[in-house]
């Protein structure tokens, strides 16, 4: 069964997982599948200041923490306990891509060349993990969600704010990969 685990799975697979879970956190007391708000619940909790945004019963929330601290533990059991031994497949016009514009090193997960600990003290690093983090956190609170909010749970239940912040999410990534990569040399 392990070695099962270990094995790359098919897209398919993960997805039919992943949508199964908006009818049963439906059913389960009309909850909302997303992480974007785990930080509020968060800091709800552990900031005593009386700011109105923070100033809500965070407790009726907890099991998104519980949901949270499920993802932080799954991906440290996946990362450590499940790493795949063969190095990651992308297609070959996609590795020549990235070749072409200067991204040659590719770890377990994500190619090492934008992300690591010695390229976050780049620029390109700097602007990657810093300036990139910045604006999908202000992103996420502008939009009132995450990704997986609005693309999976708004989407399925027919939200159109959410089907605007999906178009919104899949054209700024499609801008970043073709116009603000390549010059980041």
């Amino acid at each position: 069964m392990l070695e099962l685990l270990k094995q790359p799975w098919h897209w398919s697979v993960a997805g039919v997982i992943i949508g199964l879970f908006v009818p049963l956190l439906l059913v389960a007391g009309n909850k909302a599948f997303g992480i974007s708000s785990s930080m509020r619940h968060i800091c709800a909790a552990i900031l005593p200041a009386k700011i109105p945004y923070f100033n809500y019963d965070w407790k009726k929330e907890s099991w998104n923490l519980v949901f949270v601290a499920g993802v932080i533990i799954g991906g440290w059991i996946a990362a450590n306990l499940l790493t795949n031994p063969e190095p990651i497949k992308i297609a070959d016009s996609t590795r020549a891509y990235m070749q072409s514009i200067g991204i040659q090193e590719y770890g377990a997960l994500v190619p090492t060349d934008l992300f690591s600990w010695e390229n976050l003290f780049t620029l390109r690093g700097f602007i990657f993990m810093v300036v990139g983090g910045f604006l999908v956190g202000f992103g996420t609170r502008y939009a009132g969600g995450c990704t997986s909010g609005h693309s999976i749970m708004g989407l399925s239940n027919l939200q159109l704010p959410s089907l605007i912040a999906t178009i919104c999410f899949m054209a700024g990534g499609f801008i970043v990969t073709w116009f603000v990569i390549p010059y980041l040399k």
